[in-house]
């Protein structure tokens, strides 16, 4: 081997060692978030599983959506009590074993239940905010 295959060959393992690092350390964050991190109820790239499950990453992207949409539209409150209820709705059918889930399934509802949630946040800051600026 010469020694720039060498070189090339270290450099590769360094990154390598690095990405497994942050990969250990995502997991870390995604066990300390609250997330059971099963692995069938999981994604998977390149056989790797997501940190979180199907359904924390559906709460997660819908947490970006709701904050994105609350500087461009945010709906009557009952909306997003609906959209948790369906998140809820989803896990408890899956629990008590009337149908089981499917991860995509998941994603859906966690993105609903996520913007809903995140959105009822920003309904609930926005109406203190208002009733301070009244005072």
């Amino acid at each position: 081997m010469t020694i720039k295959k060498q070189r090339r060959s270290m450099k590769r393992t360094k990154e390598m060692r690095m990405v497994e690092k942050v990969y250990r350390r995502l997991m870390l964050l995604g066990r300390i978030s609250g997330c059971h991190q099963l692995p069938g109820r999981s994604f998977f790239v390149r056989s790797k599983q997501f940190p979180v499950c199907a359904r924390c990453t559906g709460v997660l992207l819908g947490n970006i959506i709701a904050i994105i949409m609350a500087f461009i539209f945010l709906p009557h409150w009952l909306w997003f009590v609906l959209g948790c209820s369906l998140m809820f709705m989803d896990w408890l059918v899956q629990y008590i074993g009337i149908l089981k889930s499917s991860n995509i399934r998941r994603l859906g509802t966690g993105i609903v239940g996520g913007y809903s949630l995140t959105s009822i946040y920003f309904v609930g800051i926005s109406s203190v905010i208002k009733l301070f600026l009244k005072l």
